[in-house]
């Protein structure tokens, strides 16, 4: 069984305080023609895939109704879906749902931004296979720009590093994980006061080394408005509040 983490819990500070995963993505639409969200877009490959069994979407603590108008009932024919409350941080919030798929003994977890709407079935299934072969897996893209380490000193910043682009590269979601030592990494990572940026980290820290696979350059992350196609308020009252829920 193979289990999917979608967080969309964060703030969307950058987002001037729009939440960035409730919006209307700009020629996206369900297979009866409704227009789809961003998390609903994110999220749509997941049902649509046979190798999905579960989803756990991790939302704002007083987030869910709008998480639920957020997504069209055509999306959850196939797929249970539940909402878990979601932490200070990215790293609280799939915490808590890794705790709560326990019940569902996944086999395997995949971990997804809910910003991140421009996914496909391949990216989909190239993780899952690799995460079942080596037992982690992260999608990696390479870098445009060269990358430059940086410090500060008397108030300015200089180059400390000049890294080799070649060897570096920025890691995409979904991430794919065995459940059970991805929960046991995260039980263990929850007593440090360490950041974690992403799943991979605590994987490498606790379980061992995290699998390569290519991503997509177009998998990108909503962050800015910029990055959105258009500007369509949150929350349309259209899309149904129905749902096949656990």
């Amino acid at each position: 069984m193979t289990a999917v983490i979608v967080c969309a819990a964060g703030s969307s500070s950058r987002m001037n305080g729009v939440k960035k995963e409730f919006l209307i993505l700009e020629g996206h639409f369900d297979d009866e023609g409704n227009p789809l969200t961003v998390i609903g877009a994110a999220m749509s490959v997941f049902v649509l895939s046979k190798r999905v069994d579960v989803i756990a979407v991790a939302t704002p603590v007083k987030g869910e109704q709008e998480a639920r108008r957020s997504l069209p009932l055509s999306l959850f024919r196939n797929v249970s879906v539940f909402f878990v409350k979601g932490g200070d941080a990215r790293f609280a919030s799939v915490h808590n749902a890794l705790k709560a798929l326990v019940p569902f003994k996944p086999d395997y977890v995949l971990v997804h931004d809910g910003a991140r709407p421009w996914i496909n079935a391949e990216l989909v299934d190239t993780v899952i296979n690799a995460t079942v072969r080596y037992g982690a897996a992260v999608p990696l893209v390479p870098l445009v720009e060269t990358p430059k380490e940086f410090d500060d000193i008397g108030g300015a910043r200089f180059v400390r590093r000049h890294l080799q682009r070649s060897h570096i590269a920025a890691a995409q979601t979904p991430q794919g994980f065995r459940f059970v030592e991805l929960l046991d990494a995260y039980e263990k990572a929850s007593v440090f006061k360490k950041e974690y940026t992403d799943d991979a980290e605590v994987w490498n820290d606790f379980c061992g080394p995290v699998a390569v696979v290519s991503g997509l350059s177009e998998n990108k992350k909503i962050t800015f408005p910029e990055d959105i196609p258009q500007k369509t308020p949150p929350n349309p009252s259209f899309l149904p509040l129905a749902f096949n829920c656990v």
